[in-house]
C-alpha cells in the first residue's frame, strides 16, 4: 500500500478537494485491484486498508477490511496475528486508526464526522477522540447522523474549530470559535 502514502497517512490526495478528483479516483480504483489480488493479507496492511478506505469515504471497504482483520489477523485475547502465528503491534495501533479515520477526520483545519460509517455501526457514541490540533470530540449518533457533540481542545485556543455540517442531525449551539461549514 505504500503508494497510498499520499492518501493516508499523508494528506497530499484529498478527498474532498476538486482538484484531486482523478487522483481519488485512481487511488480508489488501485486499492481494489490490489485488495483483489490478495491486498490486506496481514494484520498491519488490513488495518491500513481501514484507513485508505476511510480517507476514500468508502464505508463498505472499510468495515470489510475491519473485519477482515478481526477474523482473520487477531488472536483471541485481540493482539493482531501476523502469520505464521506471531504477535506484532502495528495491526492494533493501525486498527485503532483507522476506525477513528471512520468515524472522525480533519484536514485543513475542517473536521468532519462520520465520514465512513458503515451501516453496521449505524448507532454509536465515542468519547475522547482527539483530532488533529488537539480537538477532543464526544459524539454519539444516531441513524448515521450525529445527534450529540461536545468538542474542546487540549490546550486553550483561539484558533477557529470547523466542522463540516454534513452528517448533523440537530442544529448545534457553538461557542465563538467553532463554526460550522457547508
Amino acid at each position: 500500500f505504500s503508494p497510498f502514502y499520499c492518501l493516508y497517512p499523508g494528506n497530499r490526495v484529498k478527498y474532498h478537494n476538486p482538484k484531486d478528483g482523478e487522483w481519488v479516483a485512481a487511488c480508489a480504483e488501485a486499492i481494489e485491484a490490489r485488495m483483489k489480488n490478495n491486498g490486506g493479507g496481514t494484520g498491519w496492511s488490513s488495518a491500513w486498508a481501514v484507513s485508505l478506505y476511510a480517507r476514500l469515504h468508502n464505508s463498505n471497504g472499510a468495515y470489510l477490511s475491519v473485519k477482515r482483520l478481526l477474523e482473520q489477523f487477531t488472536f483471541p485475547n485481540l493482539f493482531d496475528k501476523h502469520p505464521p502465528n506471531i504477535f506484532q503491534i502495528d495491526g492494533n495501533f493501525g486498527a485503532v486508526a483507522g476506525i477513528n479515520e471512520m468515524l472522525v477526520q480533519s484536514e485543513n483545519g475542517i473536521i468532519e464526522l462520520l465520514p465512513a460509517l458503515p451501516n453496521e455501526f449505524r448507532d454509536g457514541f465515542v468519547s475522547g477522540l482527539v483530532a488533529k490540533g488537539g480537538i477532543v470530540i464526544d459524539m454519539q449518533w444516531a441513524d448515521k447522523k450525529v445527534v450529540s457533540l461536545a468538542v474542546r481542545t487540549l490546550a486553550p485556543s483561539q484558533e477557529k474549530i470547523k466542522i463540516r455540517k454534513s452528517n448533523l442531525s440537530v442544529e448545534l449551539f457553538t461557542e465563538s470559535n467553532i463554526q460550522i461549514e457547508n
